[in-house]
């Protein structure tokens, strides 16, 4: 993917919220599943020692490494694994981590990622439009800015960047390309609005919309989000920072969704989804950085903290983890089993 990512330290944000939404406690298995550089893991290990356990999921090769260094003392406890989160059901199956206690997301981009000169995230670099978060991914953001319609760039630019003069923006690009690099792009940008306007780069929010696009980030979260409900225990955390509107809607909606017995539209006089709930919203209110932080980590000023918990019944969770030791594909692929006598006596069962 090109040259080695910056050293910079990635800052994560909310950390002290997070740990406390997670409820973190001795003893928990708990899963990350945007690792990025390892801050949150690495807080969730400390909480959770002695005896906790983590399953890291990071998508990105080159932030896993430096995620991997920042962790080796809890080399024994910590399971890091090189995919995306879209499987994380998958993921946890195949390594027998689950049920857990809580799972994290933080899906916003690091400064891992954000400071790497030649990943083309940021047009404060010239680099190639790549914007993939891992090498094994086939499109890149070159791909779309030069071989998509004119129309189709006009609705992804609206629809990921809520841009306001999208279509002019899809009509200077379609009339000027081929372009190969983010400043090319971010330059056209600021040609259509005239020169820089507002708080944010006139480039912000189109580059936005290739990097969701490019890596498929909404869908994969509203895929992940179901997933996640199937592998917590009782009383298991689920909690997610967005970083814009368009995935806090997600969140805010699905864990809505997931805390009422009955989805039916309204006007239904009778009840036929036969939906239940599955979640209890612990938090109403979004929990949003402190001043203090925003003002030694201005990156944070964006992020958005939900949190839910999970309802399931004793009889449940019995049979879950029932199923889950005697699955022979589990057993073949087991990492760091306890035996179900253990798994019984954790801290998911009503006491």
């Amino acid at each position: 993917m090109g040259q080695t990512m910056v050293a910079s330290v990635h800052v994560p944000v909310l950390v002290e919220e997070a740990i406390k939404a997670l409820a973190v406690q001795p003893g928990g298995r708990y899963i990350d599943a945007t690792l990025g550089g390892g801050g949150h893991a690495a807080a969730i290990l400390e909480q959770s020692s002695p005896g906790g356990q983590l399953l890291g999921i990071e998508a990105d090769p080159e932030a896993i490494q430096i995620a991997r260094t920042r962790l080796e003392a809890w080399s024994d406890v910590a399971l890091l694994i090189n995919e995306n989160f879209v499987n994380l059901e998958a993921i946890c199956y195949k390594y027998d981590f689950s049920p857990v206690h809580g799972i994290l997301f933080d899906p916003g981009l690091s400064s891992l990622q954000l400071d790497s000169p030649d990943r083309g995230f940021s047009f404060q670099h010239d680099a190639p439009l790549d914007m993939r978060l891992s090498p094994d991914q086939k499109l890149t953001a070159a791909d779309i800015v030069n071989t998509y319609s004119e129309t189709e760039l006009a609705q992804l630019i609206q629809r990921y960047g809520e841009e306001g003069y999208s279509r002019q923006i899809a009509h200077r690009i379609v009339s000027e390309r081929p372009l190969r690099t983010t400043l090319q792009l971010a330059q056209l940008i600021e040609r259509v609005y005239g020169g820089r306007r507002g708080r944010i780069h006139p480039a912000t929010k189109t580059f936005q919309a290739l990097r969701i696009a490019v890596n498929q980030e909404l869908d994969n979260l509203e895929l992940a989000l179901k997933q996640a409900v199937n592998l917590l225990g009782f009383g298991g955390r689920l909690v997610v920072i967005s970083y814009h509107s368009l995935e806090d809607r997600i969140v805010k909606q699905f864990m809505q969704r997931e805390a009422r017995d009955c989805v039916c539209p309204p006007g239904v006089p009778t009840c036929v989804c036969g939906h239940t709930a599955s979640l209890k919203l612990i938090n109403k209110k979004v929990i949003t950085p402190s001043p203090e932080e925003v003002q030694k980590n201005p990156r944070s000023r964006s992020a958005r903290l939900r949190v839910a918990e999970r309802l399931i019944t004793q009889d449940e969770h019995y049979q879950f983890v029932e199923r889950l030791c005697s699955s022979v594909e589990v057993k073949a692929n087991g990492w760091r089993r306890p035996i179900l006598l253990q798994k019984l006596r954790r801290a998911f069962l009503v006491a």
